[in-house]
C-alpha cells in the first residue's frame, strides 16, 4: 500500500522506518548529522517549506512533510486496516 505524505509525495508504507516530529530534529545532534550526511548523498527531499511538520525516513530517502506525525500515523493505520479486510468481491459475482 501507499501513503500520501504531502507535497505530491507518495511512498510505499512498508518502506517507512520512522516518522519524526520536525521540532525534535534540532534537539538531537545525531539526527542533524544523519540529515547532513543524507543531504550530501542527495537522499533528502526537502521542499524548503516553512510549514514542515514531520520528517519521514524510508529505506532509501528522507522526506520533509507538511503533515503532522499524528496525521501520517492515522493514514498508515488506515492503510493497515484496509489491507487486513477480506476480499468478498468474488462471492458477489455471477
Amino acid at each position: 500500500m501507499f501513503i500520501h505524505i504531502g507535497d505530491d509525495n507518495v511512498i510505499r508504507s512498508e518502506d517507512v522506518i520512522a516518522i519524526i516530529d520536525n521540532s525534535l530534529i534540532a534537539s538531537s545532534t545525531i539526527n542533524e548529522q544523519m540529515l547532513f550526511n543524507q543531504r550530501k548523498n542527495k537522499k533528502v527531499f526537502d521542499p524548503q517549506l516553512e510549514g514542515t511538520k514531520s520528517i519521514v525516513i524510508t529505506n532509501d530517502y528522507i522526506y520533509y512533510s507538511p503533515l503532522s506525525v499524528l496525521t501520517l500515523k492515522k493514514r498508515a493505520s488506515m492503510i493497515s486496516t484496509i489491507s487486513k479486510l477480506e476480499d468478498y468481491s468474488e462471492t458477489f459475482e455471477e
